[in-house]
């Protein structure tokens, strides 16, 4: 069966919209950038509640708490198989003060050595267009699907401020 993940696309709006995302932490992703960057997601298991799971792992991802309601943008399937839900939220976050989780793998490979590495090693805010550059590209349809059911105009910033 193939993998399932939930994450959340959080976005603000701030000179149009912006959407925030995250690059992978670790040797194998240290050198790519475009196409390499994901919303903040991680895998679930069979009877767990995807949202619930979105909301876990953006905190793993981050470091802090998600907070407010969360808006479905649906499923896609990745180029690997693995099955994506994807949640949206409006909202506003320091990107210099995430905190990821780690993970430990053999580095170099076959050395013997373990070293850790964050999940996430940096978080960035990006316009639309910037980010369907940046973004996987099996998770690009996440922007689409967001632009017009969740993005409407605000008079008011959001109400919602995460900080560490």
């Amino acid at each position: 069966m193939a993998a399932k993940s939930a994450g959340v696309l959080l976005y603000k709006r701030e000179d149009g919209v912006k959407v925030l995302l995250v690059h992978p932490g670790g040797p194998f992703w240290s050198k790519k950038d475009a196409g390499a960057w994901s919303i903040p997601k991680g895998e679930y298991i069979e009877g767990e509640d995807p949202e619930a799971a979105a909301r876990r792992e953006f905190e793993e991802e981050l470091g802090v708490p998600l907070e407010g309601d969360l808006q479905p943008l649906g499923e896609a399937v990745q180029p690997s198989r693995k099955r994506v839900i994807a949640y949206a939220a409006e909202g506003d976050l320091d990107v210099a003060a995430i905190r990821s989780n780690r993970f430990e793998i053999e580095w170099p490979p076959k050395s013997g050595r373990m070293q850790a590495f964050p999940e996430v090693d940096r978080a960035a805010w990006f316009t639309l267009d910037d980010a369907r550059e940046k973004l996987l590209p099996g998770q690009r349809v996440f922007l689409d699907r967001l632009a017009p059911a969740w993005v409407k105009p605000s008079p008011a910033k959001p109400e919602r401020v995460w900080r560490r």
